[in-house]
């Protein structure tokens, strides 16, 4: 598995916690979060809940982005923008497609598959373990501005110049041969 870090060339942000009652920092993904294309899988977000957020927190987005993936720029599994700052957890399946237990005000983008929805790991046959990276991001602005068709890319792009502190959990999907 690379070594790469996602956020080598991002500006330092404080960190805060993140916790799930889903899956353990480090752990392998529950079959249920993995994609719907693989056995058990049924592409359900994780639960998600945060604190200790830095002191000028306006907002938070959620991502989930998979580092390891052989495209050669990874792959965004979701991405949640305007999730207000009195707010601080998901539960889980928030990441549906129908949105409708996102706090008022945030929204999906579509994520590397296209749709505005979480969509769980699906590690190509053979390639190896793969790092799940579920980030809280505490940003320093109510809202991003980013277009609800925007791509993750583009939040990420927006944000850093406005993240405050990150708040990682790693997980971990294999798919073997």
């Amino acid at each position: 598995m690379p070594a790469n870090d996602p956020f080598a060339r991002l500006p330092q942000a404080a960190s805060f916690t993140v916790t799930s009652t889903t899956v353990t920092d480090g752990a392998a993904w529950p079959p249920e979060q993995h994609s719907s294309g693989l056995p058990g899988g049924k592409d359900t977000s994780p639960q998600l809940s945060w604190s200790g957020a830095p002191d000028g927190t306006k907002s938070y987005a959620v991502t989930v982005y998979d580092p390891d993936a052989p495209t050669g720029s990874g792959f965004w599994h979701w991405a949640v923008a305007d999730i207000p700052a009195t707010v601080t957890e998901l539960p889980e399946g928030a990441g549906d497609d129908t949105g409708s237990q996102m706090p008022e005000g945030a929204y999906q983008l579509p994520n590397d598959a296209r749709v505005a929805r979480y969509i769980g790991a699906a590690p190509p046959a053979g390639h190896g373990p793969h790092r799940y990276f579920v980030v809280v991001h505490a940003l320093d602005i109510p809202s991003t501005g980013v277009p609800a068709d925007a791509t993750p890319a583009v939040l990420g792009f927006t944000m850093a110049g406005h993240t405050l502190g990150r708040a990682v959990l790693t997980a971990t999907a294999e798919t073997p041969a």
